[in-house]
Parts: structure tokens; C-alpha cells; sequence
């Protein structure tokens, strides 16, 4: 359950990341509500997912989903770059999430 529960961490990470860009510097209500919201919820699906897995890899792996989800969001929605060393780099951080994810003991 605190995998599922990290997953949603990382999931509403992307939320309020995209939120607080749409946001223009907080200037803006609904996508300001949105990322409070969003980050409310994440901080505290990552907080109970701490109480059982291990912080380094609680922590990781939620900021790999978000850091992997801004990337695909940002080039999906609001054209940001997409090269071969952009997407080298998104590979790595899924490996590395692979890697942090069977290394941990169950």
C-alpha cells in the first residue's frame, strides 16, 4: 500500500508542478489553488509512504515521477525542447527509478 501511495506522491508532484507554472508567478487563482492542493496532497501521500518505506527511497522515487512527468508535460502541453539528450536523460532517471525500486528490500 505505501507503494501505491508513493506513486500518488509522485503523480500529484506533477500536478502542483504544472499547476504552479500555469499559475504566472502565483498571479493566477485556479491553477494557484490547484498547486496548493496538488502539494498538500503529495507531501502527505509522501509522508505516510515514509512510515513504512525507507526515506532515500520514498524520497527518490517520488521526485523521479515528478521530475519525469514535468519533462513530459512541459514538452507535451507547453513546447519545451525534446532532443536526444533530453530523452537520454529522462531514460536515466527511469532506470535509476528501477534500480532504487529492486534494491529495496520488500
Amino acid at each position: 500500500m505505501a507503494w501505491l501511495a508513493l506513486f500518488f506522491a509522485g503523480l500529484f508532484e506533477i500536478v502542483w508542478a504544472t499547476a504552479m507554472k500555469q499559475s504566472e508567478g502565483f498571479t493566477r487563482f485556479w491553477p494557484t489553488v490547484t498547486m496548493v492542493v496538488g502539494m498538500i496532497l503529495s507531501f502527505g501521500l509522501l509522508a505516510w509512504s515514509m512510515k513504512v518505506l525507507p526515506l532515500g527511497t520514498a524520497y527518490t522515487i517520488w521526485t523521479g515521477i515528478g521530475a519525469l512527468g514535468a519533462f513530459i508535460i512541459g514538452i507535451a502541453y507547453f513546447g519545451e525542447a525534446f532532443s536526444f539528450a533530453r530523452v537520454t536523460a529522462a531514460v536515466l532517471i527511469v532506470c535509476g527509478l528501477v534500480l532504487m525500486k529492486i534494491s529495496t528490500p520488500a
